[in-house]
């Protein structure tokens, strides 16, 4: 209840804060990018309910003759790669946070079609809300392995408190002004998760 309580304080006052940085986000990649300017996705919520996500589209729809897209590093633009840096493109969810899609602080919401491949363990992830930044985002974020971000994110479903939550935001905003572990080594974000062995 309490960190409920919290997320829609903290969520609901970043989200006025940030309001004309958002418009001024919003406003550039448009222009850079043109429509649609939010990536709307479905992911995986509590118990793995799925639920519509929202970030700043950081990358093109360009695709190949066969109408598929184009890998990840053919279509990170050098703005969408600025966005990532800074954080900037996932301050709409925000909104998730208020909705009670997602907490301000848990697991990151990956892809639907992970989940056949989670081992019960690493399903553990969705005992919670996912959140905006997390224990494994503090600690590696997306140059960490599969099986080091999974073994994170359990660790928080373990550990939860209020307090780890303030710890991992104060984090958050220390991780993003240094800018670092924005993919792992060699990818232009994160490589796809194809199963593995447990955590």
């Amino acid at each position: 209840m309490y960190k409920r309580l919290f997320d829609i304080l903290v969520a609901a006052s970043l989200l006025l804060l940030t309001l004309p940085l958002m418009l001024a986000t919003a406003l550039a990649v448009r222009l850079a990018m043109g429509k649609p300017v939010l990536l709307r996705q479905t992911r995986p919520g509590r118990g793995g309910i799925p639920f519509l996500f929202y970030k700043f589209r950081t990358m093109t729809e360009d695709r190949d003759g066969s109408g598929c897209l184009l890998p990840d590093e053919r279509r990170l633009t050098p703005f969408g790669r600025w966005l990532r840096g800074t954080s900037l493109d996932e301050l709409p969810q925000l909104v998730n946070v208020l909705k009670g899609d997602m907490s301000l602080v848990g697991p990151r919401p990956l892809l639907m079609e992970y989940i056949p491949l989670y081992s019960p363990q690493q399903a553990r992830r969705h005992e919670v809300r996912p959140g905006i930044t997390g224990w494994a985002q503090v600690n590696g974020r997306n140059a960490l392995s599969w099986e080091d971000r999974f073994r994170l994110d359990v660790w928080y479903v373990d550990h939860q408190t209020l307090l780890l939550d303030v710890r991992i935001l104060m984090l958050t905003v220390l991780r993003i002004f240094q800018a670092r572990d924005i993919a792992q080594p060699g990818q232009a974000t994160m490589s796809r998760f194809t199963g593995g062995r447990d955590v």
